[in-house]
């Protein structure tokens, strides 16, 4: 019988031990999809006590705790971040078989060095030996980060952002590397117009453009694009429900976009003409700068609606959804194909089911230019567990090329979650190993340990090429 969160955690043979201890546990951390705050680290703040870096918007712990029958009070309310704390100490022993119960003992662990099971009788000592030590300079937002081995990370930007926190970070030469990725969701937003058009009007004192129809909405966009290039962006990011490659003419978006100027409500096929056309114009935009695309797919959100109305949005009520997206996909990434305009590319499901689906369409789309032009994204949000790790790496290695695979981003927004590449590694050594164990591929530690390195960093490293 293993001890629960030994050395080789996860790793369940020899072979496996080996992968990670001597060719991927060391390696550096290159998180290229996350959702911290720049602001954060130009400051380096330094957290007040455990609850602040560990519960503040969390919406996993948030879940757990309101499954466990936690009032409202001890997740998001007035009650004391202490207080708080300890509900979710009361909360972890019945994650068991839950990730969260896992991720909760590895951050422990790395970077507080604290073996120790949190339940309810060591909640108090943990909470007060981690807080005093979240109150030293070596355990601020920077001393954490370099603690971990981090090497570099890409936060999620608006195109309106002025960017002044990452100019900050890197005129004050910290040594992990801090680079903005574009996320310009909002300005597809048509489906309520009162928000479209406030952020259309920021957008323009953004950029020094008058907005005056659709063609100076991408001229803005584009100056944009521009300044974000400059601060070092080399990927962006789109959250969609599904993916639109609806067809179009450049005069029926003109004229969308006039009706939705003017305040006027759309109907479901003029948004998704809107928003098919605001992608191929962001497509267009990367593919000029040989950015990577990320395209995450299949949340339905804020399904609570009494919720939403008291806390608003990312507090723990979204869900998977299960849009059929297969033939936009293909034709969205065949037009850019057609024209020679369909930079690399990755693509990340929520849906299980569609785990096969989306590695057999990007697949398609490879063309030789690069090793894995077009990324099968890893487990993403409820996919980023065991289980579902291994499923994607499964599908991948079934129906593509694993070892061109660039591996684990946190797409987080704790400065706590690099456990998660800790968590990956082991997974990945663990598959890997299991293979040579059965005699499925050659014991041959060159070759496997090469494709255990290059999963965990080296692929990212070379294939972003930041």
């Amino acid at each position: 019988m293993k001890n629960f969160l030994d050395e080789n955690f996860l790793l369940q043979n020899k072979t496996a031990e080996s992968l990670f201890h001597e060719h991927s546990e060391k390696l550096p951390i290159i998180d290229y999809h996350c959702h911290l705050s720049p602001k954060d680290i130009a400051d380096d703040r330094q957290f007040d006590n455990l609850t602040q870096i560990w519960l503040e918007g969390d919406h996993y712990k948030w879940r757990a705790m309101r499954a466990n029958g936690v009032p409202e009070k001890y997740i998001t309310g007035d009650a004391s971040e202490n207080e708080k704390f300890l509900k979710w100490a009361e909360t972890v022993p019945y994650t068991l078989r839950n990730p969260l119960y896992h991720w909760t003992h590895l951050e422990l662990l790395h970077p507080f060095g604290i073996h120790k099971i949190l339940n309810p009788a060591t909640a108090q000592e943990i909470y007060d030996e981690c807080t005093q030590m979240l109150r030293t300079k070596e355990f601020s937002v920077r001393g954490i980060m370099k603690k971990m081995n981090v090497e570099l990370v890409c936060t999620t930007d608006d195109p309106i952002d002025n960017l002044q926190y990452h100019q900050k970070i890197k005129k004050d030469n910290f040594s992990v590397r801090v680079l903005p990725a574009w996320r310009p969701d909002k300005s597809m937003a048509v489906e309520s117009p009162e928000n479209f058009n406030a952020y259309v009007d920021k957008l323009a004192q953004a950029a020094d453009v008058d907005i005056r129809d659709f063609k100076s909405l991408i001229s803005a966009l584009e100056k944009r694009h521009d300044f974000f290039h400059q601060e070092g962006c080399r990927l962006s990011d789109h959250g969609l429900d599904t993916f639109l490659a609806e067809d179009y003419t450049d005069n029926e978006i003109e004229q969308v976009f006039k009706k939705v100027r003017g305040g006027k409500q759309l109907d479901l096929l003029e948004i998704s003409k809107f928003k098919s056309a605001m992608l191929y114009q962001f497509a267009y935009m990367d593919h000029k700068k040989g950015w990577t695309q990320q395209f995450h797919v299949g949340a339905i959100r804020n399904n609570n609606t009494r919720m939403f109305k008291q806390l608003g949005p990312d507090t723990g009520y979204d869900a998977i959804n299960d849009p059929s997206f297969a033939a936009s996909m293909v034709k969205f990434f065949d037009k850019l194909s057609l024209t020679g305009q369909l930079t690399k590319t990755m693509v990340y499901n929520l849906n299980p089911k569609d785990n096969e689906l989306m590695v057999t369409i990007i697949g398609s789309f490879n063309d030789g230019t690069i090793p894995g032009k077009m990324q099968y994204g890893s487990g993403w949000w409820f996919l980023d567990q065991k289980d579902g790790m291994q499923k994607q790496m499964t599908a991948l290695s079934n129906l593509g090329l694993l070892s061109r695979f660039v591996g684990m981003t946190t797409d987080s927004r704790s400065f706590l979650s690099y456990t998660r590449h800790e968590y990956f590694r082991r997974i990945l050594c663990n598959l890997i190993g299991t293979d040579v164990e059965n005699g499925e591929i050659p014991n041959d530690m060159a070759l496997i340990g090469k494709m255990a390195e290059d999963i965990s960093y080296y692929n990212a490293k070379n294939y972003f090429q930041f």
